[in-house]
């Protein structure tokens, strides 16, 4: 066999070596650069932050974790670590960062958008209308104290948008406890966790809906002629669109219905003799 010249040799190895570290860079090898000093790490961490390189910020800001209290600029570096971690999806984490900056450092420039952030890690743990809304709760109270001490924020439209869609939630989660009941022909409570959206969500979408479910538990329960106005009501103001459809064909439903038998109270005899001397009884 022939053998390469020694200058072929040297060409193919360095064309592998090439390639092997083009690889390498291609499967995320990536190595934090040399930083010399805290503000050089903060700049970093900055731009990996808008690079998407969650990760790897997070590494850089490692040191501000636990510690860093003496550096000036420790704040931001914990601010912009709970971002990294509410962006990887490690929403405990991010709460504990965010939380750190509003106790540690309110006077930071950070520490009002870090009081709206809490809110953000707390929703990311909530979970849909069909379970417990606990950190749904936690998220809605952190945002209306956000919106409360910090009107003028730039943060503050966007704390309204997130009340909203909090409360829609909580709303949500009435309307379809309410609406099981109904399956379950248990009206009583049916109708008492529809009037909550009505009284306590009302400006809600599901204020429509909760208004016909009402009236459903409320023909239920006796009281038809009530149910029938409420959703005449509902088919002329919404007419033509989706919730008067629905109105109209609850209504139409409802006049069906046959009312309820009410119960006839019988009179109960006695399982002891009258006494002497009454009109039923005998003298001695």
């Amino acid at each position: 066999m022939n053998k390469l010249p020694l200058g072929a040799r040297l060409t193919l190895r360095l064309s592998a070596i090439a390639s092997l570290l083009a690889l390498l860079a291609g499967c995320g090898a990536s190595v934090l650069p040399q930083v010399h000093d805290e503000r050089g790490r903060l700049d970093l961490a900055r731009r990996l932050y808008e690079k998407g390189d969650y990760a790897l910020a997070i590494e850089s800001l490692s040191p501000y974790s636990t510690s860093g209290s003496g550096s000036a600029n420790v704040d931001e570096a914990v601010y912009l670590l709970g971002l990294c971690r509410l962006k990887s999806k490690d929403f405990p984490a991010a709460q504990a960062d965010f939380e750190r900056v509003v106790r540690d450092y309110p006077e930071s420039d950070s520490a009002p958008a870090a009081s709206f952030r809490v809110g953000e890690a707390m929703w990311g743990q909530s979970r849909g209308p069909d379970f417990d809304q606990e950190f749904t709760l936690k998220a809605l109270d952190q945002w209306m104290a956000f919106r409360r001490d910090h009107p003028g924020h730039w943060l503050a439209d966007e704390a309204t948008r997130r009340i909203s869609r909090a409360r829609t939630r909580l709303a949500t989660k009435l309307y379809k406890t309410g609406s099981l009941y109904v399956k379950l022909q248990e009206y009583q409570p049916a109708r008492n966790y529809f009037l909550n959206v009505l009284t306590e969500y009302s400006e809600t979408p599901l204020y429509g809906d909760a208004l016909i479910g009402w009236a459903v538990a409320s023909a239920r329960l006796g009281e038809r002629d009530t149910a029938l106005v409420v959703l005449r009501d509902l088919e002329r103001e919404f007419s033509g669109q989706p919730l008067g459809v629905k109105a109209a064909r609850t209504r139409s439903d409802v006049q069906k219905w046959q009312p309820p038998k009410k119960a006839v109270r019988r009179r109960t005899i006695p399982n002891e003799p009258a006494p002497a001397g009454t009109p039923t009884g005998s003298l001695p």
